[in-house]
């Protein structure tokens, strides 16, 4: 028992003595946050492919897109051939994903639906993992050339 009293009392002190610690990272004249790069060891396994979170533009195509006007939304590349899509159309945002299509990695097609019934196909073709450009239509009849990245 008096064993027992000794051990909660050291963990009490550890605990109290971490609890005022917090770590700062780093930061670069700019006042953004500065990360490192730690080397992987030799014989390691490479990490794999990060998502990337990419802008898409949509620039109206026909005369029905022009009273919205430029859409914007993000696709976040899974880097695995898969991705997710986001955008506000008409004020309901629209969800859902892109897949490249089987047998060619540059080419894709993405869907999206809202809560409120609006619905857009695109379809697309990657220069890069970062970069690319399609065509979109909405339920409504609107057309969109899409540019996807920076």
């Amino acid at each position: 028992m008096k064993a027992n009293k000794k051990l909660i009392a050291a963990l009490s002190v550890a605990t109290l003595a971490l609890a005022g610690c917090y770590v700062v990272p780093a930061v670069g004249p700019d006042g953004r946050p500065v990360y490192h790069a730690y080397p992987i060891p030799p014989g390691s396994p490479a990490p794999g492919p990060y998502p990337v979170v990419l802008t898409a533009r949509l620039y109206p195509a026909n005369d029905l897109a022009t009273q919205t006007g430029v859409v914007t939304g993000s696709v976040t590349n899974m880097m695995t051939g898969k991705g997710r899509f986001q955008l506000n159309y008409r004020g309901e945002t629209l969800t859902g994903e892109a897949t490249r299509v089987n047998g060619d990695a540059r080419r894709g097609v993405a869907s999206a639906y809202g809560s409120g019934g609006a619905y857009m196909s695109c379809e697309y073709q990657m220069n890069t993992p970062q970069q690319g450009a399609g065509i979109c239509t909405f339920s409504d009849g609107a057309k969109y050339q899409v540019h996807i990245g920076s």
